[in-house]
């Protein structure tokens, strides 16, 4: 997610009708840049019509729209189909309502499929595309067949899931940079890295797939059509790669990182892959196929481990270990020992959140630090101190809040509040402190 940040114009209040004082006399403002957000949209669609539609066989050209989080104002490249939304001066203005979480995504939403992003975006020219092409794959996602699913991937903040990712890192980085046998024998070392940290947690391997399919082509699209030379290309994924490696937390975010890097290396190979993908794909195996590498031992990590200067990387990541027992020990005292509300998934959830946040706790769910939360029981806002999204076979089932000791009833506390659709209340849970929300009877 982009961390830049613009001085907002000044706010002015409205009704629907006036669609938050949208711009065309003097003096009126909105808190998105009218003429920035046409010049944006008009430099999108010049990236996707430049594709053609030859990177995933369909054109990325679509609706769009960009929305501020503070006043839900939205402008879009488009009319909806439900006269929501009102021209002005070429793009289009309106309100989104408070069901519907603003996030860096794609959303069905007044009869269209959108690509929404977050305002303000960054003025980086090549920042931006890549932040815009990436939630247009997302727009797109379902149509090619492959799963937008979020999965915890919780192996990857142990010590042992680390260690081989980063070691996965630096061998994908050598084969980026490399060409020829060096490509190929560096890319063994990354597929056997990859199998060790497989064999030690064998759940985690449907995890990580699934994510890649999502967010790694997502993040490979942004950059093959940001407009970068495709020179360049390779060593701007081997920076992500060490810029990753300093990340506090791989579980929800590795996929940005090493997706790219197995598309680039399908690309380099000259073979179609990409009309190949299904549901059922995992690039890193696509990666051995397309190489001719055969069966990958994960026995012989250890050996292949020592030409990537691993030996102080290793120790850190043991040193680390206790750092992250003691935080998950704190994490579990709040959200699954101590008293919580719980919020039950009631078949219209939608949640965003920060994959750069994100804590998974083993066999439960992964706690967010921050995130907004909308079902049927109405709408939670958490901006700070965090929300444990619990988890049952890669599915969210509940979520949940920590309360201080005798609230009641609690529909706030540290960092957080929820407002209860009508109907919906909250009765005592199982245990002594605990409250969970109830629809109405």
């Amino acid at each position: 997610m982009p961390t830049v940040t613009r001085r907002l114009r000044t706010l002015c209040t409205a009704t629907l009708a006036s669609i938050a004082c949208a711009s065309t006399g003097a003096g009126q403002t909105t808190p998105v840049d009218l003429t920035l957000a046409r010049e944006y949209f008009a430099e999108l669609r010049l990236l996707t019509h430049s594709d053609g539609g030859k990177l995933w066989g369909r054109s990325l050209d679509g609706p769009a729209m960009f929305a501020d989080r503070a006043t839900r104002t939205i402008v879009a490249n488009m009319p909806d189909t439900g006269g929501l939304l009102a021209e002005r001066n070429g793009v289009w203005v309106g309100m989104l309502s408070p069901d519907r979480n603003i996030a860096n995504t794609a959303i069905d939403w007044a009869g269209r499929r959108w690509t929404m992003v977050v305002w303000p975006v960054s003025d980086s020219r090549y920042s931006r595309r890549r932040l815009l092409l990436h939630e247009t794959f997302h727009r797109i996602q379902p149509a090619l067949g492959l799963p937008s699913l979020d999965r915890a991937n919780s192996h990857l903040a142990t010590v042992n899931g680390r260690i081989w990712t980063r070691l996965e890192w630096r061998a994908l980085t050598e084969a980026l940079l490399r060409s020829g046998p060096a490509r190929t024998e560096a890319l063994r070392d990354a597929l056997t890295f990859r199998a060790r940290r497989r064999s030690l947690y064998p759940d985690g391997a449907e995890e990580e797939r699934l994510l890649e399919l999502n967010e790694g082509l997502a993040e490979y699209t942004g950059l093959a059509l940001s407009g970068l030379p495709r020179a360049v290309h390779p060593d701007r994924v081997a920076v992500q790669l060490a810029q990753y490696e300093q990340q506090e937390n791989f579980a929800r975010s590795f996929a940005y990182a090493s997706g790219p890097a197995y598309a680039l290396l399908l690309d380099g190979t000259g073979k179609p892959w990409r009309a190949r993908l299904n549901a059922a794909s995992d690039l890193s195996v696509e990666a051995a196929r397309a190489y001719a590498l055969g069966r990958i031992d994960p026995r012989t990590a250890d050996g292949r481990s020592a030409r990537y200067t691993a030996t102080r990387m290793i120790a850190e990541e043991r040193a680390r270990e206790a750092q992250r027992v003691a935080a998950e020990a704190r994490l579990r005292s709040r959200f699954i020992d101590g008293p919580t509300l719980t919020l039950p998934v009631a078949g219209k959830l939608n949640y965003s959140f920060d994959p750069n946040a994100a804590t998974p706790l083993s066999d439960v769910g992964t706690v967010f630090e921050s995130s907004r939360a909308t079902d049927e029981w109405g709408v939670l806002d958490v901006s700070s101190g965090g929300v444990l999204l619990r988890r049952t076979g890669g599915n969210v089932t509940s979520i949940v809040v920590p309360l201080a000791a005798g609230a009641a009833p609690p529909l706030n506390g540290e960092g957080w509040r929820v407002e209860l659709a009508a109907g919906w209340t909250v009765r005592n849970g199982p245990r002594p402190g605990d409250w969970i929300a109830v629809p109405p009877p």
